[in-house]
């Protein structure tokens, strides 16, 4: 991909997360991109506190971890948000008032939480996605492909693992790749969708989505999406070894976002797909 000539100026929001910090660290490496912020709640244990960063060139760099966003938001072209929520919402609100393009990862968004975002992508220009990888994005692809091309004789199961530490089940990644098959078949989800099984189910209906969650461990993130009929199956499995794959498609979606009008965008457009 073709760099800017300008740097990018980053806050990234959640600084001292799994996700955040590894953001920090990738975007300290590369010169595209400028760290001017970096955001954490108001009850973090190292707020207020430097974060070293493995830095590019002229040795390590170092960040202030601040919960006040609104103090410095004004130093940055792009917000990353990897938090929760509700903290998310409160951010995209600062961004609106202060005109600055974000990229949001964070997962476990509500449906009305998903719409004020919309709302909030008629003023500023937002990426969001439940997934940032490139790879990932590919299997959100394919599960549409598929799922357009296997109709109902095939059985559709989908699990995921993730680590202990995970707040929300099923994964963003795991709904998404059943909304793309739903899409691909032309079925409305929230009608097909099984979440788990207990007791006595009967036979699986035709036609339906099962969606599974593990947790356990350090697994970073793994989802496999099988389509199973008589005499075949067909399987597309994602394994994530570390969290750089998301980080670096967060980086990217930050470079695409920088320059572009209001709307809401997701890694699909990022990608060209």
């Amino acid at each position: 991909m073709e760099k800017k000539n300008s740097d990018i100026k980053l806050i990234v929001c959640g600084a001292a997360g799994r996700m955040g910090s590894r953001i920090l660290d990738l975007a300290s490496q590369d010169s595209t991109f400028e760290i001017v912020g970096a955001i954490e709640s108001k009850n973090c244990p190292i707020l207020g506190e430097e974060m070293t960063l493995s830095g590019s060139g002229n040795g390590k760099q170092k960040v202030s971890i601040s919960s006040n966003l609104s103090d410095i938001i004004g130093r940055a072209h792009v917000l990353i948000d990897f938090t929760q929520p509700d903290a998310t919402l409160e951010h995209v609100k600062e961004a609106v008032k202060a005109k600055k393009a974000m990229v949001v990862g964070t997962t476990g968004l509500s449906k009305t939480q998903m719409e004020e975002l919309a709302e909030s992508a008629k003023k500023i220009p937002i990426v969001q996605a439940p997934n940032m990888s490139v790879g990932m994005n590919i299997v959100f692809k394919l599960a549409e492909m598929l799922g357009a091309q296997l109709d109902d004789s095939y059985d559709c199961e989908i699990v995921e693992v993730h680590h202990r530490f995970k707040n929300d089940a099923p994964s963003g990644s795991a709904l998404e790749i059943a909304r793309r098959v739903a899409k691909g078949r032309k079925i409305d989800l929230d009608q097909s969708a099984v979440f788990g099984r207990k007791g006595f189910t009967g036979e699986r209906k035709p036609g339906t989505i099962g969606i599974h969650a593990i947790r356990g461990g350090d697994v970073v993130g793994d989802h496999t999406i099988s389509f199973m009929t008589q005499g075949e199956i067909v399987q597309v499995t994602h394994r994530a070894s570390s969290r750089d794959a998301f980080a670096q498609g967060a980086l990217r979606a930050a470079e695409f976002v920088y320059d572009k009008r209001s709307g809401l965008y997701n890694m699909q457009d990022v990608l060209g797909l």
